[in-house]
């Protein structure tokens, strides 16, 4: 009996990859709205089980409705489940299980992996895969461990409860998803360094990207052999933790309403998942909606710049913040190409990074000033929630739950495409490229 045929219009990769996520969202919605999902009676809202899917499924995090109390354990596991397979990747999940049963890949498959993984060598593919799914359960599996000790010896008098919080938590965390089991987030464990010490390293290692963490599990002793790629994602993602951690704490020391009332431990412990979190963690020990508004403002700028290529972290990316600052430094210096160390960099990607940087400033710029044309909130709140939306973070002031549905909408919209990636996004409606014939006469604007 011949395959059906996949219709040529959306077979290409870039445009199968939105549906696929699309087509997941629109399964996690169908799931949410089963009565059983709901902890009260009757089923959920529509527009909540739609924003919950798309956030689970994003991993983004942000919740519309309490999720300790709105959905039952069904309901959480379903989400769990979402965000489980929103961080691997639906076209990586497919792989793994397709090398686990039939050990065959085929080339369309493989194509859609690398669009979606950002794998350079197609040959790559199926290794990469193998490595991901055994760092990513067997990392999630160390971190589970570490908290359900902790949870059974100071937090839950049982070991199925403690268990069932260190497996969501330890999933959120690496998956860089928001979600929490407990109303506050993390709110009870602050200053607990002993729960939110590994929850912030399993955020910053699943924000480092698999193809990264690949090349640092054979080459980590030799810095000099990294690519340009590992080594703006390593030493941009530690100076951007650095910088986080020590403005919060200087911004933060002394707000009554956050860390002034802490121990110098716990102010510490804090200070690191303040550095952490707005890049991509989503989880809070402390409310946001309570810090200044510069902290505000530096927690926006971070999640705006998010996380390492092909990782479970949105925004545009470290490495393309970084390449664009050695852009304006070779443009300072005169310099004809742009270099990173001993290498230097094709104008391709750079076009590339300048296109996602424009684009994700005028989505994020757009979708603020719709939501404020929807609300009545300040423009910071607005701002903030709207750039954790579109980095898939998950942090919130608090805004999002009163949002009428509209402007929860508007919201989903941006997790998907920063989910997706404003590229791919972009691309799906545009995939014809023919290379041109002729070249047309060069002309210099002026600039500036």
């Amino acid at each position: 009996m011949p395959r059906p045929r996949i219709p040529a219009a959306i077979a290409h990769p870039v445009r199968l990859l939105p549906l696929t996520f699309f087509a997941l969202v629109v399964l996690g919605t169908l799931l949410l709205l089963l009565p059983v999902a709901r902890s009260a009676e009757g089923r959920a809202d529509l527009v909540d089980a739609f924003f919950t899917s798309a956030s689970a499924v994003t991993v983004t995090g942000l919740a519309s409705v309490d999720t300790s109390t709105y959905w039952s354990p069904t309901g959480q596991a379903i989400i769990l489940v979402l965000v489980e397979i929103g961080g691997l990747g639906i076209v990586a999940l497919a792989t793994v299980l397709g090398l686990f049963i039939g050990g065959r890949l085929g080339l369309r498959t493989r194509l859609v992996a690398q669009a979606d993984m950002h794998v350079v060598n197609i040959g790559e593919v199926r290794p990469l895969f193998r490595r991901v799914a055994v760092t990513m359960f067997g990392f999630q599996a160390v971190i589970a461990a570490i908290l359900t000790t902790r949870y059974r010896l100071a937090y839950f008098d049982d070991l199925p409860t403690a268990l069932w919080h260190g497996v969501f938590d330890s999933v959120m965390a690496f998956n860089n998803a928001g979600f929490s089991l407990n109303s506050d987030s993390l709110v009870g464990y602050a200053g607990d360094g002993l729960i939110i010490i590994p929850i912030c390293v399993a955020v910053f290692i699943g924000a480092m990207g698999f193809p990264v963490l690949a090349e640092l599990f054979k080459e980590w002793r030799t810095p000099d052999r990294w690519t340009i790629h590992t080594r703006l994602t390593v030493w941009g993602s530690l100076g951007l933790l650095v910088f986080g951690a020590l403005t919060f704490l200087a911004l933060e020391w002394a707000n009554p309403d956050t860390l002034a009332p802490m121990s110098v431990h716990d102010k510490l412990v804090t200070g690191i998942e303040g550095g952490i979190m707005p890049r991509s963690g989503g989880l809070n020990s402390f409310d946001w909606g309570a810090v200044s508004g510069e902290t505000l403002a530096i927690g926006t700028i971070l999640m705006f710049i998010g996380g390492g290529s092909a990782s479970t972290a949105g925004g545009i990316k470290v490495t393309t913040f970084l390449l664009l600052a050695f852009v304006i430094l070779a443009e300072l210096r005169g310099d004809p190409e742009v270099t990173v160390g001993n290498r230097s960099v094709g104008p391709a990607v750079v076009r590339t990074a300048l296109s996602i940087a424009l684009l994700s400033v005028m989505l994020v710029t757009s979708m603020t000033l719709l939501i404020m044309i929807l609300t009545d909130f300040p423009f910071d709140e607005v701002l903030f929630e709207t750039t954790s939306a579109f980095a898939t973070v998950g942090l919130s002031t608090g805004l999002t739950p009163q949002l009428p549905d509209s402007a929860k909408l508007v919201l989903a919209v941006l997790m998907f495409i920063g989910r997706v990636g404003t590229i791919a996004a972009a691309s799906a409606f545009v995939l014809r490229r023919r290379a041109p014939r002729y070249h047309l006469p060069e002309e210099q604007p002026i600039i500036g």
